[in-house]
């Protein structure tokens, strides 16, 4: 493997990671408030583009791409159903630190 081509699967490796990790506080925050404030639009949306993105890392036979566009993918299936079956576990209000009772 050449010097650049390393370099390359690094730099798609890391970017992979960082953009996927990126998305989990999402994921966690859905899936404690129900979703509510998620539009359907942005999710469908968003979705599409995680999956042209993963058939674009197979066609081009990149792990980084497949890996990273595969499990944001389960993360945007977990929100959505999160969103159609899950109600908030704790209400708003009760995790704003900064409102005084």
């Amino acid at each position: 493997m050449e010097s650049s081509s390393i370099v390359s699967e690094a730099v798609g490796t890391t970017a992979a990671v960082l953009t996927t990790v990126a998305f989990v506080p999402q994921a966690v925050r859905t899936w404690r408030l129900g979703g509510e404030g998620l539009s359907w639009a942005m999710l469908a949306l968003f979705g599409s583009g995680v999956g042209l993105w993963f058939v674009y890392g197979f066609l081009r036979s990149s792990g980084p791409l497949v890996l990273a566009n595969g499990v944001t993918g389960i993360q945007i299936g977990l929100i959505v159903w999160a969103k159609l079956f899950r109600r908030a576990t704790s209400s708003p209000k009760s995790l704003d630190c900064n409102r005084r009772t």
